[in-house]
C-alpha cells in the first residue's frame, strides 16, 4: 500500500493546473493542441464521409449560420483577452447529419455536428443557438483535451494499484482492482457532469453575445425533459446533469450571462 501512495503522490505533484476562461474553474492542464487537433480534424472528416449529411438545405444553412455567429463571438472574446494563438488554432465547422438520434457534439478544435433528431427539441432559432453555444463551449473550454489528460492520470492510478498489490494474493488484487475500477469510472462520470454544467454556462454567455435569446436555453431542457417521458438515470451515475437541475442552473445563471455578454461585446474589437 505504501507503494500505491508514493506513486499517486508523485503523479499529483507533477500535475500542472490551468484556469478555464470566464468560469475561472481550476483544471488539470489539457493535452496540448498539437497532439490532439490533427487527429480530431481527421476523425471529423472520416465521420462526415461515413454519415449522410442532411438534404434539408434550409435547416443545414441555419445550422451553419448560427454556428458561424456564435464561433465569431467566441473568436472575438479570445482575441480581446490574450488568446490570439488559441483563436488561430480553431477550424470551426458546422454540419447537420441525417440521424433521428437526439444529439449534437463537438470535437476539439471547433468541429461540430448536429443530428436532425435534435431539431424538434431545439424548436426554433434560439433553441438551436442554445445547443450550439453549449457545443462550441466544449471546444472553447478544451473539455476533450482535459478528459484526455484525466485518462492519462487514470492510467497512472491503475499502474499504482498494480504495483501496490504485486505479491499479494489473487483475491486481494481482484478486490483492489474492482474498487479502483468503480471509483475511477464514477469519477470520470462526475468529471463529465462538471464539463456539461460548465458548457451550459459558457454556452449561455456565447449565444447571448451572438444576439440570441438566452431564456430559450432553459426551455430546450424543458422540452428535453418532456421528450424523456419521465425516464430518468440517477444523476450520480449519469454523464449529464439531470434535466431539472440543468433548467434551474440555466435560469439562475441567466442574469450573470447577460452581464458578461454585454461586457465582452463592449470590448474594443
Amino acid at each position: 500500500m505504501k507503494k500505491i501512495i508514493i506513486v499517486a503522490l508523485v503523479a499529483v505533484f507533477f500535475v500542472e493546473c490551468t484556469t478555464v476562461p470566464i468560469t475561472g474553474r481550476k483544471r488539470i492542464k489539457p493535452v496540448n493542441d498539437e497532439n490532439v487537433l490533427p487527429a480530431s480534424f481527421a476523425q471529423y472528416k472520416g465521420f462526415l464521409e461515413k454519415n449522410k449529411l442532411s438534404e434539408d438545405k434550409k435547416a443545414t444553412q441555419q445550422i451553419k449560420e448560427i454556428g458561424a455567429k456564435i464561433s465569431k463571438a467566441v473568436d472575438h472574446f479570445m482575441r480581446n483577452n490574450g488568446m490570439q494563438k488559441e483563436a488561430d488554432s480553431y477550424r470551426w465547422e458546422f454540419n447537420l447529419v441525417e440521424d433521428k438520434t437526439v444529439n449534437a457534439w463537438a470535437l476539439p478544435g471547433g468541429k461540430v455536428v448536429f443530428y436532425t433528431g435534435i431539431l424538434p427539441i431545439c424548436d426554433n432559432e434560439d433553441g438551436i443557438a442554445a445547443v450550439m453555444g453549449h457545443e462550441v463551449a466544449h471546444a472553447f473550454a478544451k473539455h476533450g483535451q482535459e478528459r484526455m489528460r484525466q485518462g492519462q492520470m487514470q492510467a497512472i492510478g491503475g499502474i499504482a494499484v498494480a504495483i501496490g498489490t504485486s505479491g499479494k494474493s489473487e483475491d486481494t488484487q481482484k478486490i483492489w482492482n474492482t474498487v479502483y475500477g468503480i471509483g475511477s469510472n464514477v469519477g470520470m462520470l462526475a468529471y463529465s457532469r462538471e464539463h456539461e454544467a460548465e458548457a451550459d454556462k459558457l454556452g449561455l454567455v456565447f449565444m447571448i453575445m451572438a444576439g440570441y435569446n438566452g431564456e430559450e436555453a432553459a426551455e430546450v431542457w424543458v422540452r428535453m425533459s418532456k421528450k424523456a417521458k419521465g425516464k430518468k438515470v440517477p444523476q450520480i451515475l449519469s454523464t449529464h446533469p439531470s434535466n431539472e437541475s440543468r433548467i434551474k442552473a440555466l435560469k439562475d445563471y441567466l442574469p450573470e450571462a447577460k452581464r458578461l455578454a454585454a461586457q465582452f461585446n463592449a470590448q474594443e474589437k
